[in-house]
């Protein structure tokens, strides 16, 4: 839970980054345009890499009106994000692969799909 309020002059990545590694629990909500956002992916790298070193216990991924297929093989809107993203960053393709592998890695965890009935969501469980 972010509760911690930035302050002026307070760096906004280092602050996440500190609010991230002082959780227990990662909860990441993948909607049609998170793979947009750098920031949402940078996050997302530092919590599976948390979760590698012990910090997070649980990570809890919600696909929120996307198909986890979407996110796991970066099809449909996941696709034109990082096409867009590959060119911004061609200089520094290492960074988009660690994005593509931290999305692979996080849609492979079971979590909540909101495209699911109730009672697939149940049997999941």
């Amino acid at each position: 839970m972010d509760d911690h309020e930035l302050q002026v002059g307070d760096e906004i990545p280092l602050t996440l980054s500190q609010a991230i590694q002082n959780s227990k629990i990662g909860v990441i909500i993948f909607s049609k345009n998170y793979a947009s956002s750098t920031w949402c992916l940078n996050e997302l790298v530092e919590i599976l890499e948390c979760k590698k070193r012990n910090k997070l216990s649980v990570i809890i991924p919600i696909f929120y009106e996307i198909d986890p297929s979407d996110v796991r093989q970066q099809k449909r809107s996941y696709g034109v994000a990082f096409a867009e993203l590959e060119e911004r960053f061609k200089h520094r393709v290492e960074k988009v692969l660690q994005w593509r592998v931290a999305l692979t890695d996080a849609s492979n965890i079971t979590g909540l799909n909101s495209t699911k009935s109730r009672k697939e969501v149940d049997a999941d469980f």
